[in-house]
């Protein structure tokens, strides 16, 4: 995963690039703090390419969660969570919903 990019109408973008070179955009709508680390919600921003109403999957959202590290240049970048520390945030996601309720 990449780092984050830029302020862009208060919200932080991320910039990731996949394995294929393809590039995508995420705002980051909320940390989550987990046994003293730091995990990102990522909602992927969509471009409008083409007419909404279509079977493609467009209006989803992609949401990714990403574990925040600082790396060798004292910045923060985002990298996949284990499996293990993945149920840990979905489980701290699930009770900070619960909360809201």
């Amino acid at each position: 995963m990449d780092k984050r990019e830029e302020n862009f109408d208060d919200d932080f973008v991320v910039e990731m690039t996949d394995e294929d070179g393809n590039v995508f955009y995420y705002s980051e709508e909320l940390i989550i703090p987990v046994d003293g680390e730091r995990y990102a919600l990522l909602v992927e921003i969509k471009n409008d390419e083409h007419e909404h109403g279509c079977d493609c999957g467009c209006e989803d959202d992609d949401v990714v969660i990403a574990k925040i590290v600082i790396n060798a240049d004292g910045q923060e970048e985002y990298i996949e969570p284990t499996d293990e520390e993945f149920d840990k945030v979905q489980a701290a996601y699930e009770k900070l919903l619960d909360e809201e309720e």
